[in-house]
């Protein structure tokens, strides 16, 4: 299959950009059905905005296994012990290991 560079319109900011064969065969690898529908730069801006809602919505912990500083996704229950990510696979891999036997 032969690509060749596409002119495309970007929908946040209406600008055309060109979408590379280069980038056209990237997606096909990837399994990407889709055209991309944002120019490079507007790309660029709504993931730095989902890093940022991410990050606001970070809640400090103390690992109840290790004790270390951590954070979480989501806001920890005062009723149940929260884990810093490589205790939490840890333990995850410890009960998968105990469903498989």
């Amino acid at each position: 299959m032969s690509f060749a560079d596409r002119s495309l319109s970007c929908r946040e900011c209406g600008n055309a950009f060109v979408w590379t064969a280069g980038e056209q065969e990237f997606y096909l690898q990837k399994g990407l059905l889709h055209e991309p529908q944002r120019c490079p730069d507007c790309r660029h801006r709504a993931k730095a905005e989902r890093a940022a809602q991410r990050a606001q919505n970070m809640h400090d912990i103390v690992c109840g296994s290790c004790g270390q500083p951590g954070q979480v996704p989501f806001e920890p229950r005062t009723d149940r012990p929260v884990y810093c990510s490589t205790c939490f696979e840890t333990r995850r891999g410890a009960a998968d290991a105990q469903l498989s036997t």
